[in-house]
């Protein structure tokens, strides 16, 4: 037998040891393909998305890969170990320790490349699925399948430098010790982590400063926490798994009525052992389930703002020209043309509107008529404002300065025209965009508007007023590919930082919509992938014949059925809730502070979102702690 296959035969007689690890790195790989192919979709780059596609992706892939790496390399160190036996043998035959790590790097690099062989063909059978699902969440017409070289390279290519790192590195897990204490086995030498009160007592500390901050923090301080909360927290979290819980195992220990009660101190001894050889991987669970319950719920919280897109634009179509505009009627007609193509009904209501010096607050106002505004109020389905000679009406543009403008009451002189006006009304409903218009836009009686004849200071004669060009259209959703022609210099202007020249602003809420839905769409997509991904983590308990020895011993004692499974769940309720638990916390209060941003960016509560995120993770890992609780004792029992 050669060296190749003593190694080759290694890794097939162990399989049940690596299955962890097997699992967890075909999942990897097949995600990391499954990416790549969405990257180097050419549909992407037809319909505007490659470079929020490449850019969510990438960022997902290198998160995934960093994951791979640390999982990959904590579940080998372990494997290794639990082979001390193994290892203890061949070294008593005169293995030496350089031919040792060289068996180790050759069994490595094996498993990486069944590994990245079956995830790139799990991947690719699966390829289909998932466009079907990406094109349904993104709104596409067709998603088709595809074959191209470039993400089988990348992915074997990525995969390929992770094996050659852990190959090389694994071997440093092999402790450096004596033939016979190999042969003994390494969990001879497990015993209970020591632990500091000071250290344990440190970590609770920087653990509340962490959540009082999250809680309490405001928009004026919530970038400035962004960069204090999570240091203090990664600190805690590892200092509590290290050494708070070792704390509280012990006062409860003290407590002898009872821990010294039926199965409780066979149970809880050995809970503390595994917590202390779990306490790294833990700290990396909770940090790693932090990231990932944030970032689904960030994206699940941007998927719920495109429900309230509507709301802050009712318009279906703007169109507005300014002075020096000779395409004005050409585009409209060109508007007009396609909207009757695509059999889509509409309301045009033009609007002139004038701008004007404040003299109570100085700023310039812009003014529209109030037959021209009602007109369009009657087509969005509101009712029409009633002013009279002298009044005015504020017109909103957001719910929040509804309600601001709701209190405000103002008696002001347009400068330029010495027009007097009371302005104590506000129009109940939100009809323009907010960057459509001045944030001080008014309403005025026609018989006001028309004494309004001169323009703002310090422009020429009528290049401060603009005609605005307002279409309802009731399908507004269906009009993602109107007036294209008409946007692309906007957007070109917008790119290159150039208006000159540009005489007119057009916008098309439905394709803005679209592109705001998909997008989401997208990195909630690229976010429950990688999600998926850190949940297939779970430590299989490399002691498992150490653990079979034990179950037969309290089998022999006498301990029933129903005892054998109250210590077998007090050993694994701490591995899978400790970490999740500490992680739904965490999410919780930064969750908080999201919130914060969300009302400084828009109105919106993502109480519902948060509700459903962290309830659905938790729901997914109950059912996934029955199942790996059902086939360990089914292992317990088969041997």
């Amino acid at each position: 037998m050669t060296f190749r296959q003593l190694a080759f035969r290694n890794v097939f007689r162990n399989l049940r040891s690596y299955a962890a690890f097997l699992l967890a790195s075909v999942f990897s790989v097949m995600v990391f393909f499954i990416y790549s192919m969405f990257i180097f979709h050419p549909l992407f780059e037809e319909e505007g998305f490659r470079v929020l596609a490449v850019r969510g992706m990438f960022i997902a892939e290198i998160v995934l890969y960093i994951f791979t790496l640390f999982f990959l390399f904590y579940s080998l160190s372990a494997f290794l170990q639990a082979r001390t036996k193994e290892f203890g043998v061949l070294m008593h035959l005169g293995m030496s320790k350089k031919q040792l790590n060289k068996l180790v790097f050759f069994e490595t690099m094996i498993l990486g490349g069944l590994s990245t062989a079956a995830g790139i063909i799990f991947g690719f059978a699966f390829t289909k699925f998932f466009f079907m699902i990406g094109r349904e969440i993104m709104q596409l017409e067709e998603l088709p399948l595809y074959f191209s070289w470039k993400p089988f390279v990348l992915t074997i290519g990525a995969f390929a430098s992770l094996f050659i790192i852990i190959s090389l590195i694994s071997v440093s897990f092999i402790r450096t010790k004596r033939v016979v204490d190999l042969l003994v086995g390494f969990w001879k030498t497990e015993e209970e982590a020591a632990y500091s009160p000071a250290l344990s007592a440190f970590g609770l500390l920087l653990l509340g400063i962490a959540y009082f901050l999250a809680a309490t923090v405001s928009d004026r301080t919530v970038y400035i926490m962004v960069f204090i909360v999570p240091p203090l927290a990664t600190i805690g979290t590892y200092l509590f798994f290290t050494h708070s819980i070792h704390t509280f195992l012990q006062l409860y220990k003290k407590r002898r009525s009872i821990y010294w009660h039926k199965t409780r101190l066979v149970s809880l001894a050995e809970a503390a052992v595994k917590l202390k050889d779990s306490a790294q991987m833990f700290f990396i669970v909770t940090i790693v389930s932090t990231v990932a319950f944030l970032t689904v719920g960030t994206l699940a919280s941007f998927t719920s703002y495109t429900a309230e897109f509507r709301q802050s634009n009712p318009l279906g179509l703007i169109y507005v020209s300014f002075e020096g505009n000779t395409l004005e009627q050409q585009q409209l007609d060109q508007l007009k043309r396609e909207l009757e193509q695509q059999q889509l009904a509409y309301t045009l209501v033009p609007l002139e509107v004038k701008r004007q010096t404040s003299s109570a607050s100085g700023n310039d106002v812009d003014i529209m008529s109030l037959s021209e505004f009602n007109r369009l109020a009657v087509a969005l389905g509101h009712e029409p404002a009633r002013l009279q000679a002298g009044e005015a009406m504020f017109l909103p543009f957001s719910q929040e300065s509804l309600r601001e403008l709701q209190k405000s009451y103002a008696e002001t002189e347009l400068v330029e025209s010495g027009v007097e006006l009371t302005i104590d009304q506000t129009y109940p409903q939100v009809l323009f965009p907010a960057h459509t218009l001045n944030a001080n836009t008014i309403i005025m009686n026609n018989e006001d508007f028309s004494k309004v004849d001169e323009p703002l200071m310090g422009y020429p004669p009528g290049t401060s007023d603009f005609r605005y060009y307002a279409f309802h259209v009731p399908d507004w959703t269906e009009t993602v590919s109107i007036g294209e022609n008409v946007r692309y210099p906007i957007s070109e202007a917008m790119v290159s930082g150039n208006f000159a020249g540009l005489n007119y602003y057009f916008e098309n809420p439905g394709y803005e919509y679209r592109w705001f839905k998909s997008s989401f769409a997208l990195l909630l997509f690229i976010g429950l992938m990688v999600a998926a991904v850190f949940f297939i983590y779970f430590k299989l308990y490399t002691g498992l014949e150490r653990d079979r020895r034990q179950y037969q011993l309290m089998v022999r004692l006498g301990m029933t059925e129903r005892e054998l499974g109250k210590i077998v769940n007090r050993q694994l309720v701490p591995l899978f809730f400790l970490p999740w638990a500490l992680a739904l916390l965490h999410s919780a209060f930064a969750f908080i502070s999201l919130q914060v941003v969300w009302d400084e960016f828009a109105e919106l509560s993502i109480l519902s979102e948060m509700a459903i995120v962290l309830g659905g993770f938790t729901l997914m890992q109950i059912l996934y702690f029955f199942l790996i609780r059902w086939r360990y004792i089914a292992h317990l029992k088969a041997y």
